[in-house]
């Protein structure tokens, strides 16, 4: 029997931790709403814990899942932060999308403590979340995520190893930059064809048989059609990810000038109040100008 840790409890952290506690380890939990790490220890063999340290004195394998790179070294720096309570040879998996260069200089005080930081961002949003069949892309010490791996598996299903450290965030934020500039195209051509006259599902069905086939688009169009913006994966965490590509973009002198007007969409969404809906609900920006929504027709 393991002793595990999580923190983080929100729409993808809460069902992350649930298929821990459902496994035959012990789970020390923390999350910033206390309320939600005793309700979640109660369903199993766990405890609520009062700080990060105290998990960190609990758990040899310790997952996060935070919003933002502000969050993630808070919870593992603080004052009352993992490392201040951390064993030596722990793992540590940040699961959470943050600024790679954060997560290495995270890395190098846990390495100064004996302890290993992996950065394990993941996707397939809520639905992954609940099945337990995300796909985690993998940077930091590969022996550390060996050893955590039976435990990665109890959350997901695929798991690319990418190289050192930040590694897996470089590949999570390419993969977000495409989702999003796909996601813009779409809300482009659909409010087009439907301004024209076209009924959308007509048009999904011909993007679907077409060389313009997309799984994002797939799965997103028919909640678009719906009129439901519930958040899968909301407009304000999608943007903060637009932005931080673009930043690695400025480091590592790459352009891309595609993102960059993706993201100013994106903000344009959040300006019109549509921050924690789902980033499908980034199309309401362009009916607006257009005067038109994309509905069942």
């Amino acid at each position: 029997m393991a002793k595990l840790g999580f923190l983080g409890l929100g729409i993808m952290g809460y069902p992350m931790a649930q298929h821990l506690i459902g496994s035959d380890h012990e789970v020390a939990l923390w999350s910033h709403t206390r309320s939600k790490a005793e309700e979640l220890a109660a369903t199993g063999n766990a405890k609520a814990c009062a700080t990060p340290r105290e998990v960190a004195e609990n758990a040899e394998y310790i997952f996060c899942c935070v919003g933002d790179s502000a969050m993630s070294r808070e919870v593992a720096l603080g004052p009352d932060g993992l490392i201040q309570g951390i064993q030596k040879g722990a793992v540590v998996a940040d699961c959470s999308t943050i600024a790679p260069d954060v997560s290495v200089a995270i890395g190098e005080e846990f390495a100064a403590k004996g302890a290993f930081f992996l950065d394990a961002p993941c996707t397939g949003s809520t639905g992954g979340a609940r099945g337990g069949t995300l796909t985690f892309m993998i940077g930091g010490d590969q022996a550390a995520f060996e050893r955590a791996k039976p435990y990665f598996e109890l959350m997901g299903k695929l798991f690319y190893y990418c190289g050192g450290p930040g590694m897996g965030l470089n590949a999570k934020l390419t993969q977000n930059l495409v989702l999003s500039n796909i996601m813009a195209a779409f809300n482009e051509g659909i409010v087009l064809s439907t301004k024209a006259g076209l009924s959308p599902e007509l048009v999904l069905d011909i993007l679907n048989n077409s060389a313009a086939k997309s799984g994002l688009i797939a799965f997103k169009a028919p909640y678009i059609f719906a009129r439901n913006f519930e958040t899968n994966f909301s407009t304000k965490w999608m943007h903060k990810d637009i932005g931080m590509a673009l930043d690695s973009g400025k480091r590592l002198g790459v352009p891309l000038p595609i993102t960059g007007l993706t993201h100013q969409m994106f903000q344009a969404a959040i300006s019109k109040g549509l921050a924690d809906d789902d980033f499908c609900s980034t199309i309401k920006v362009l009916e607006d100008l257009a005067g038109v929504e994309v509905k069942k027709s």
